[in-house]
């Protein structure tokens, strides 16, 4: 009787060794695959804010807000308080850098970018713009989501 209970508590405990060790395997794969989703949404992201730049150097700023949610709850906060919208922020650059002169060139520093959940990043860094009008630079925190399938910025605080 106790031989056999030894062989069935011995047969119990290499199943749970067995079964702890998919676990592990499993969660090691899920943290790569994880890893990798990282690594590619960052790269995304810096793709994004590339090609803001580029369109701000050419002065196209409806160009530039394409890194932007196209909808009325994105959200902009800056010098002038909080502005809600994708066209009342599209109309604060406009207003703010009628001209090349005023927008001048400008370059972004991405001091960091981590993962908030899911498909949510914050992006933190400077922002520098060499100007006819006098340089101006800042920092900003921008919150990235991807939204079918594109990143985009749904939030922005920059001073």
């Amino acid at each position: 009787m106790k031989l056999k209970f030894a062989y069935y508590l011995l047969v119990i405990l290499l199943m749970s060794c067995q079964s702890e060790t998919k676990d592990v395997h499993a969660i090691t794969a899920t943290e790569v695959i994880s890893e990798e989703s990282v690594e590619d949404a960052m790269a995304a992201i810096k793709e994004v804010m590339s090609a803001q730049e580029i369109a701000w150097n050419n002065h196209n700023l409806e160009g530039f807000m394409k890194g932007y949610w196209n909808d009325k709850n994105l959200k902009f906060y800056g010098s002038s308080g909080l502005t809600k919208g994708w066209n009342n922020t599209l109309d604060n650059y406009t207003k703010g850098y009628p001209t090349k002169a005023e927008s001048g060139t400008l370059h972004f520093v991405v001091n960091d970018i981590s993962k908030i959940e899911n498909d949510n990043y914050w992006v933190m860094g400077e922002y520098h713009l060499k100007r006819e009008v006098g340089d101006a630079n800042g920092i900003f925190m921008i919150i990235f989501k991807k939204i079918d399938g594109q990143w985009k910025i749904v939030a922005d605080m920059s001073c």
